[in-house]
C-alpha cells in the first residue's frame, strides 16, 4: 500500500495557481502506475519512492518538471525522455499545462518501468569523472625534452604519478633542492621508476 506525504499536499498548495493541476494530475498518474510508491519531500521538492527513487516533480515561476530517477536506463519509444537540463530539470521538458503531458497511459507504462528497474535493483552507473591534467612545471618540461627516455615513460604514467613527481618538485623550498629533484625525477623516469619505486611491492 502506497503513501501520502502532508508535506506533498503543502507543496502543491504553495504552488502558482498553473501549477497546481499539473502536480495534482502527475500525483495521481504516479499513484495509479505504482500503487506501492511511497511520497517524500527530498532536496525540497516531492519525490516518489518504490524500492529507491522512483520519480520527482517540482513547481516552478513559469513551468513544472518531471524527471526519472534512472532515466538513462529506460527504453524511450515514444520519444518523450529530454536531457536533463535540456529545457528544464525534468525529463519532460517544460510543463506549462496539462497538455504539455504524455497521455496518461504513456505515462503509466513509463512509471511502470521505472518501477521495474527499482524492484530488480538495476543500479544507474555513475558518470567516472575524468582526472585533471596534470600541469608540468617549465624546468621539469626542459629537463625531460633533453632525456626522451624519460619524456616517454612520463608521458605513459597516470596522472597519479605525474602528480607525485610535480608535486615532489614544487614542494622544495630551495632553489638548490628543486633543480636536484628535477635531476633525479629524470633520473628514475629513465629507468621506468614511479617517484615512490623504492616502498612498491616488487
Amino acid at each position: 500500500m502506497g503513501t501520502t506525504d502532508a508535506r506533498v499536499d503543502e507543496y502543491i498548495a504553495r504552488s502558482a495557481e498553473f501549477a497546481r493541476p499539473i502536480l495534482q494530475h502527475i500525483r495521481a498518474i504516479v499513484h495509479q502506475a505504482c500503487p506501492e510508491v511511497r511520497e517524500t519531500i527530498k532536496w525540497g521538492f516531492p519525490h516518489f519512492d518504490y524500492k529507491g527513487i522512483l520519480c520527482s516533480m517540482a513547481a516552478f515561476r513559469q513551468h513544472c518538471a518531471f524527471g526519472f530517477w534512472k532515466a538513462s536506463l529506460m527504453k524511450d519509444p515514444d520519444h518523450i525522455l529530454t536531457l536533463t537540463g535540456a529545457e528544464a530539470m525534468g525529463h519532460l521538458g517544460r510543463i506549462t499545462s496539462l497538455r504539455d503531458l504524455p497521455s496518461d497511459k504513456v505515462m503509466i507504462r513509463y512509471i511502470g518501468e521505472a518501477a521495474r528497474l527499482n524492484a530488480e535493483g538495476v543500479k544507474a552507473s555513475r558518470p567516472k569523472r575524468a582526472a585533471k591534467p596534470v600541469k608540468v612545471p617549465p624546468d621539469l618540461a626542459a629537463a625531460l625534452k633533453k632525456n626522451k627516455k624519460a619524456q616517454d615513460v612520463f608521458e605513459r604514467f597516470p596522472p597519479s604519478h605525474k602528480r607525485e613527481y610535480v608535486e615532489w618538485i614544487t614542494e622544495a623550498r630551495k632553489p638548490e633542492t628543486r633543480a636536484r629533484r628535477v635531476a633525479t625525477t629524470v633520473e628514475w623516469l629513465a629507468q621506468g621508476k614511479s617517484r615512490n619505486w623504492k616502498y612498491e611491492k616488487k
